[in-house]
């Protein structure tokens, strides 16, 4: 990241006055001001954005699962510096969006390094391990997906703890409706079913959802939507055979860790 310095100095008598003593001193009173840019490797894509004060939030890439829009892939493709770009359009998540802030696309949390309120889209980066780990791959221009902004202090936990971090992708077996709801099935590796139970929450491209049945001989877990979240979520969307993103309850590898390192033991022995 480049990094200018930049020297303020103003001649109106009443702000500046000249001190001899200060020649013969070895501090200075003149101040330095950082100034950051973003890296002069995405100089190739469009400059057309608002740029607005980096704000600190307490909260570092959380969610609850609770989609806030659906949005539009507008561009996809490999950059001049061999990352891999999607450029997305939204309204919603561009409220009061800041360079660096995290947005949940299809459950997986990216970094806006471009935006543009003028014409509604802004820009993640993608790297080749999420490539690897996630649905995204799929995504082509006019692609629908699942978007959400990070949570602050003032957010209302609608959904559950959500990290964007994608565990895996799963498979869609079968869409089954029942009245104006839907069922949905999907097949997961035994590596994440073993985290999925019955009345628990799993987060699919981002929407927090309740698993109704889990099925161990055949390796998958199904879940209903209702009329409203078939209108506001991507899953409707996709056909059986499309693949999803999973993130499994945090809670279940917390317990699985503690377990594995002897915390029960210790506490008998204690």
């Amino acid at each position: 990241m480049a990094i200018q310095c930049s020297l303020t100095y103003s001649p109106t008598p009443p702000r500046f006055r000249f001190n001899p003593s200060h020649v013969t001193q070895s501090k200075t009173n003149l101040k330095f001001n950082l100034i950051t840019k973003p890296s002069p490797l995405r100089a190739f894509l469009p400059s057309t954005r608002k740029l607005t004060p980096t704000r600190t939030s307490t909260f570092q890439c959380l969610f609850t699962g609770i989609v806030e829009e659906i949005g539009t892939i507008k561009t996809v493709g490999v950059t001049s510096d061999g990352g891999f770009d999607l450029k997305i359009q939204a309204k919603t998540v561009l409220d009061g969006v800041n360079l660096g802030d995290s947005i949940a696309v299809n459950g997986t949390c990216l970094t806006v390094t471009e935006f543009d309120t003028n014409v509604s889209d802004f820009t993640v980066g993608l790297s080749p391990e999420t490539l690897r780990k996630t649905s995204l791959i799929e995504l082509e221009p006019s692609s629908v997906v699942n978007l959400e902004r990070a949570v602050t202090p003032a957010t209302r936990m609608g959904g559950h703890f959500v990290q964007g971090h994608v565990d895996g992708t799963g498979e869609i077996v079968s869409k089954v409706p029942e009245g104006d709801s839907l069922w949905v099935k999907v097949k997961a590796g035994k590596e994440l079913l073993k985290y999925i139970v019955p009345k628990g929450f799993i987060a699919v491209d981002g929407t927090s959802l309740t698993v109704v049945d889990v099925f161990d001989d055949e390796s998958c877990f199904n879940f209903m939507l209702v009329a409203y979240t078939q209108k506001h979520v991507v899953i409707p969307f996709k056909k059986v055979g499309q693949k999803v993103n999973l993130e499994v309850d945090i809670l279940g590898k917390y317990v699985e860790r503690l377990l594995s390192v002897g915390f029960v033991d210790n506490i008998k022995k204690s």
